[in-house]
């Protein structure tokens, strides 16, 4: 027999969080007498704390898949409830984790092995919260009581053979340690390198023979003869040192828009290693790449992907063909189609108080390790002030909820590349306070490959995936070093460092029949959101209809009289218009009759007079400001004006009494917004 789900999943979690935590108060009292227990038996509360976090994991996995629609009865404070269960089994899991680290020491204190080494140990406590500091400050200074001659002895010996390789710098400013380990300097001050680490951040030592971490973009060479004149040579060393990747391999000069995009975010880079060096980003932060590549020109923008591509010959029309027997657009198969869902994103770090952030997002794209195979497309991520370093998305976005937030993207490629995958790029928006310069940051990114070695694809299921720091043309960067994913120690203490790497949940779903049909009318290679793909879908027929089944001549290249085709294209990069037309259209379909939503040729009769009541006036009047990403108040402006509009529409006025009204005011007309000229809009083949 199948077993029986619970009747109350929520109520049963509950339940099952209290059990847990019943039995972590256990072993905790149990652990108080500790200094008196044998090693047998702190073996034992150790193994017990390992099966206890496995099964913390379990429960809240199981609460994260959990929807209130699984629920057959209403609760109130539903989400609330929710997030205080979370709340409480991470509070269980650090209640774990101190007693296992604490039981871990005195097995090695006891057999006499060596100590972990202290930046791991530091790397650890900074990923704790502002709450638990006081506890971490304790571990610590027991920490450094516990270390041994053997350990002193064999740093006297690694020092003395750093010492042969060291170089001295001279500080061209003021620094004051930031936390724990840094080393304080003053300008001028001579300083001798021990350790230059690719996170920039050296290990020096001063005339006084204090050692710590300092910022490398605070020094220059020091040579006693030449003095001050040494240092431009340096400062060009340091430079070509910027133009390797982290594994030595110099990056060869290239001419394409994905380099010049690099290019552009390395000459950003002073204004990210201030930003460093001030702590107000993480080292791996680096200029967006796919921002950059969006600020090129229209060639990665979603619009230029939905035009139709012509074929080698340029002759005919590659993924845009007439059924003469279906009297519509044929249906095109790709090697790669299916729908992917954006979950959530964990453990990000937090920028610093200097600056604010404006908008919190994921960049995806097909990519092939080399260059960037489609449309770029970026959904806006939510998170709660409680827990920031956790970025949600909304799946499944339905009525006038924002498009910019869905979660569930479609994704079509025919690229017949073996390394092709999709290239996750986790950005934020900001300013900066004091200067009120704004920019866009990588806050991190993955690849994740679509095909293994052998050409079959991967399985449809949920990913973890743990992110990668620089750009995706350097190798070895973590996001944040502070929590290092080269951890070191035992294995519990490894599933902890893992458990604080930044990383992306996502979950690669196949398509069903209905959505395997809906997407074969999409171009071969295309991003973009599930709840806008019934319009694109209306826009590829119309240009069926306009381009194959009604044009006079297939020779004739002359400029079509079609506002849908011309302005669609400039909608697709509005979100809010998009969302616009979205609530325009269901509300229209909402008074339709059954048979009449049957009939496909009445539905694109009726696609086309809610486009023109509603977005042709919309577009081009002077009371809506010109989008910007990421500006607030340019948002909430639009988003009025749009409503307005639509208000005025569903009390029967139309875009007919809206371009005639008095009160109403427009750009001067220009004939792009009539014409469509498909010879300038076409993508050409590059095979």
């Amino acid at each position: 027999m199948l077993a029986r789900r619970p009747r109350n999943p929520l109520r049963a979690l509950q339940r099952r969080t209290q059990e847990l935590k019943l039995q972590v108060d256990g072993l905790l009292s149990e652990s108080q007498l500790k200094e008196a227990l044998e090693a047998s038996k702190r073996r034992d509360i150790y193994q017990r704390c390992i099966q206890l976090k496995q099964a913390i994991d379990e429960n809240k996995d199981a609460l994260q898949k959990l929807n209130k629609a699984d629920e057959p009865a209403p609760i109130g404070n539903y989400n609330q409830k929710k997030e205080d269960e979370h709340s409480l089994l991470d509070k269980l899991t650090h209640q774990l984790q101190e007693l296992a680290v604490s039981i871990n020491r005195e097995n090695i204190t006891e057999i006499g092995a060596l100590p972990e080494r202290e930046e791991d140990d530091n790397s650890a406590e900074e990923a704790e919260e502002a709450e638990e500091e006081d506890d971490d400050e304790e571990e610590e200074s027991e920490e450094t009581g516990d270390e041994e001659e053997t350990e002193d002895e064999e740093k006297q010996e690694h020092e003395s053979q750093q010492q042969a390789t060291s170089k001295e710098y001279i500080a061209i400013g003021d620094f004051t340690a930031q936390q724990a380990g840094d080393l304080t300097f003053k300008k001028g001050e001579i300083l001798l390198v021990i350790e230059k680490k690719p996170d920039g951040w050296w290990i020096a030592k001063n005339t006084k023979g204090n050692k710590g971490l300092i910022p490398r973009t605070y020094l220059e060479p020091y040579n006693k003869e030449e003095g001050q004149d040494s240092s431009e040579e340096g400062s060009e060393e340091d430079t070509e040192v910027g133009d390797q990747t982290a594994e030595g391999a110099e990056v060869k000069q290239r001419t394409d828009s994905h380099w010049n995009a690099v290019r552009k975010a390395i000459s950003e880079i002073n204004t990210i290693d201030v930003l460093t060096t001030m702590g107000a980003i993480p080292s791996g932060f680096r200029p967006s790449m796919l921002f950059q590549l969006l600020e090129e020109g229209n060639q990665f923008q979603a619009s230029y992907f939905l035009q139709p591509e012509l074929t080698p010959s340029q002759l005919a029309f590659r993924d845009l063909m007439w059924d003469a027997k279906a009297g519509t657009i044929k249906s095109i198969p790709s090697r790669v189609s299916f729908i992917l869902t954006l979950w959530s994103c964990k453990m990000i770090p937090l920028p610093g108080t200097s600056i604010q952030v404006l908008s919190r997002h994921v960049s995806l794209c097909l990519f092939d390790g080399n260059k960037v195979l489609s449309n770029i497309h970026t959904v806006r991520a939510t998170w709660q002030p409680k827990k920031p370093k956790t970025w949600t998305f909304s799946p499944q976005v339905t009525g006038i909820l924002p498009c910019l937030l869905d979660g569930d993207c479609f994704i079509r490629s025919n690229s017949s590349s073996p390394d092709l995958g999709i290239l996750f790029e986790l950005g934020i928006s900001y300013i900066r306070n004091s200067t009120g310069e704004r920019g866009e940051l990588s806050c991190g990114w993955v690849f994740l490959k679509l095909f293994d070695a052998s050409g079959i694809p991967i399985p449809a299921k949920t990913y973890e995936l743990f992110l990668n720091g620089g750009t995706p043309y350097e190798k070895g960067v973590e996001v944040d070093p502070s929590v290092s994913r080269k951890a070191h120690g035992n294995v519990f203490h490894q599933m902890m460092m893992m458990r604080r790497q930044p990383q992306l949940l996502v979950k690669l779903r196949s398509s069903n029949r209905r959505s395997r049909n809906l997407l074969s009318l999409l171009p071969e290679t295309l991003i973009g959101s599930m709840c806008s793909i019934h319009l694109l879908i209306f826009y590829r027929q119309i240009l069926g209809d306009v381009l194959l089944k009604d044009r006079m001549s297939m020779q004739s290249a002359d400029l079509i009289s079609n506002p849908v085709l011309a302005t669609f294209p400039k909608l697709l990069e509005q979100p809010d218009m998009m969302d616009a037309l979205r609530s325009s259209w269901a509300e229209k379909e909402s008074t339709l009759k059954r048979s009449e939503k049957r009939d496909k040729e009445f539905l694109k009769a009726m696609f086309l007079l809610v486009y023109h009541n509603c977005m042709v006036p919309l577009l081009h009047s002077t009371l809506l400001p010109p989008y910007r990403w990421a500006e607030e108040e340019t948002e909430a402006a639009r988003w009025k004006v749009i409503t307005d509009f639509l208000k005025q529409n569903q009390d029967g006025e139309g875009g007919l009494q809206a371009l005639l009204s008095p009160h109403g005011v427009h750009e001067p007309f220009d004939i792009s917004e009539q014409t469509y000229d498909f010879l300038g809009e076409l993508r050409k083949n590059t095979a």
